[in-house]
């Protein structure tokens, strides 16, 4: 009868352990999104630029009744334009969005938003990065759902695509506008 070698199992439990991380690593929903540190707290200061004929948003235009979107975008950003067909539905359906130009020039960001359209209410720029890392940003695109009381209900990092509104951002959206917790308590 031939003894049991534990060395001779290592390689097929090295390999079952590997498998099994690649698998829930791949299978997350989105694999980039970190823990938001400001999640649940009140929105950072914000110091931009004009970007349009507009005043720039400030700290106070996210303290204002209601539930508002913050998004941190560039022109030379792949997925934000990728995003920006949503962003727009958004907006053609009342939600208030901020945009935050992030690292751009101001050419290049107002041609985008020329040949796109222009989702925001307000919009920004932030040359420096500095709004960025007020915010916790990893890289743009990245959305921020904001109460009125300018509490910060979700970040989103990544595109928004239609899936992405369905899954995450409607459902931060009703409870940042507290219908959460009314529908919670009638069922």
């Amino acid at each position: 009868m031939a003894k049991f070698n534990p060395v001779l199992m290592a390689p097929p439990l090295i390999f079952l352990g590997l498998a099994g991380m690649f698998y829930f690593g791949l299978t997350r929903e989105n694999p980039d999104q970190l823990p938001s540190a400001l999640t649940g707290k009140p929105v950072p200061e914000m110091n931009l630029t004009n970007l349009r004929s507009d005043p720039a948003p400030t700290r106070d235009d996210l303290l204002v009744d209601g539930v508002k979107l913050v998004n941190f975008w560039a022109s030379w950003c792949g997925p934000c334009r990728t995003e920006h067909p949503t962003l727009m539905a958004m907006q053609a359906n009342g939600i208030p969005i901020i945009g935050i130009n992030y690292k751009d020039d101001p050419a290049n960001a107002l041609s985008f938003l020329a040949e796109l359209d222009d989702p925001f209410i307000k919009v920004g720029a932030d040359f420096t990065g500095r709004n960025a890392i007020e915010w916790g940003v990893t890289a743009v695109p990245e959305t921020f759902v904001i109460n009125g009381d300018g509490q910060i209900i979700l970040r989103y990092p990544g595109p928004i695509t239609n899936r992405v509104y369905e899954k995450y951002i409607a459902p931060a959206i009703l409870e940042a506008s507290g219908q959460s917790e009314a529908r919670e308590a009638t069922e």
